[in-house]
C-alpha cells in the first residue's frame, strides 16, 4: 500500500508512538523519522533506507533544552552554537548519555543532535515525549529529497505516512559540527556556512573530510547522492573539451550560460542552479536538479562548480561527492 501524504500532524504523531516510520519535513531536507529511543523502530530505518547499520543517525527534538538532555559534558562553544543557531540547519555531535540506544550512534560514544527549523517539524516534536531519529527520506547513497513526491517516489511503498511540509527551504542537509579533544570541527558541510560558525565561536574550526570505513558522524561517506550516471566536474565549464558529447550540463550563474550559448551544443540539456548566481537559491534547488537528471536518464552530466565560499563550500560537497566513483 502506497504511504499516505497528508499535513495532519496529530497522523503523524500517531503513526510514530505506534513504532512506524514517518516522512519528516524539515528545513534542509525530509526525514524518515522514527522513535530514537526504541531500538526496533530505529532498525526499521536502516532496513528501510538500506544504510549500513556503521553510519549513526541524528537526534531531533523541538528545543535545545530537551535534546540536550542526551548529551553530557556539553563544551561552551556547543551551548554557544545551539543558543545561536537552533532551531536551524545546524547539529551538533556531543558525547550521549546512557539512554541513548547503541543503534542510533553505531556504537559510538558521541551522538548527533539537532532542533529543525520548520513549523510542520516542530509542532510534530512538540507533540511526541520521546525524540526522533531522522536521516534523509531516500535509499541509501540516493539523492536526498525535499518534497513529500519525492519521499513518495523512492520509499512510498516502504512507509505508511508522509508529513507533508512543502519544499523545503535550505535543500541541503544541516551542517555538523563536533568537538573532538574540544576542538569545533565540522564533519559535514552543510546548510549552514562554515564562516557563519567561526564568527560566532570567533576562532577558526578544523575541517574534516569524509570517512569510508567507521564515520565519526552522519553523511560523512564518500560516495553518496548518487544520480545514476556520470558528472564531471569542472571549476569552469570551457574546461570542458567533450561538452559537446555530453548530455547535460548544469551551470551556476551566466558566465557558462553565456559560453555555451555562443557555440552548438546539438541536444544538450541546460539545467542551472541559480542563473543570478545566488548561493541560497542554488543549495534550495541543488537535489531537484540531480532528481531530474536521474529521471530523464542521462548517461554523461557536465557540472560547474560554485565559487568556494559560504553554502557554495557545501554545495560542491554534495557534487562531489555525487560524482565519486568505485
Amino acid at each position: 500500500m502506497a504511504a499516505i501524504i497528508s499535513t495532519d500532524i496529530d497522523a503523524a504523531a500517531a503513526h510514530l508512538r505506534a513504532g512506524d516510520l514517518v516522512g519528516m519535513p524539515t528545513e534542509t531536507v525530509y526525514g524518515l523519522a522514527a522513535n530514537a529511543l526504541d531500538p526496533t523502530a530505529t532498525a526499521n530505518i536502516f532496513a528501510v533506507k538500506e544504510r549500513p547499520a556503521f553510519d549513526p543517525l541524528i537526534i531531533h527534538q523541538a528545543s535545545a533544552a530537551r535534546v540536550l538532555a542526551f548529551a553530557k559534558n556539553i563544551p561552551s562553544a556547543a551551548t554557544k552554537l545551539a543558543a545561536l543557531f537552533w532551531p536551524g540547519p545546524l547539529t551538533l555531535v556531543l558525547e550521549k548519555t546512557s539512554v541513548v540506544p547503541d543503534i542510533v550512534t553505531a556504537g559510538l560514544t558521541t551522538v548527533a543532535l539537532r532542533v529543525p527549523q520548520h513549523p510542520s517539524a516542530l509542532a510534530l516534536l512538540k507533540q511526541l515525549d520521546f525524540p526522533v531519529a531522522a536521516p534523509s527520506a531516500n535509499p541509501f547513497g540516493f539523492v536526498s529529497p525535499t518534497t513529500a513526491q519525492h519521499v513518495a517516489d523512492q520509499l512510498g511503498e516502504k512507509i505508511p505516512f508522509i508529513l507533508d511540509g512543502g519544499p523545503c527551504r535550505v535543500g541541503l542537509e544541516s551542517t555538523i559540527v563536533g568537538f573532538p579533544s574540544g576542538t569545533p570541527t565540522i564533519y559535514r558541510k552543510g546548510g549552514m556556512a562554515v564562516e557563519d560558525i567561526e564568527l560566532a565561536l570567533g576562532c577558526p574550526v578544523n575541517l574534516l573530510e569524509h570517512s569510508s570505513s567507521r564515520p565519526q558522524a552522519p553523511g560523512m561517506l564518500s560516495q553518496h547522492y548518487s544520480p545514476g550516471c556520470e558528472l564531471f566536474l569542472w571549476d569552469n565549464i570551457e574546461q570542458d573539451a567533450a561538452i559537446g558529447q555530453r548530455d547535460a550540463v548544469v551551470l551556476f550563474g551566466d558566465r557558462g550560460a553565456k559560453y555555451l550559448s555562443e557555440r552548438p551544443r546539438n541536444s544538450l540539456s541546460i539545467h542551472n542552479l541559480s542563473p543570478e548566481g545566488n548561493l541560497v537559491e542554488a543549495a534550495s534547488r541543488l537535489f531537484a536538479v540531480l532528481r531530474e537528471i536521474n529521471k530523464r536518464g542521462y548517461r554523461e552530466v557536465s557540472v560547474e562548480l560554485l565559487p568556494e565560499r559560504g553554502l557554495g563550500r557545501a554545495i560542491n560537497d554534495r557534487l562531489r561527492r555525487a560524482a565519486a566513483r568505485e
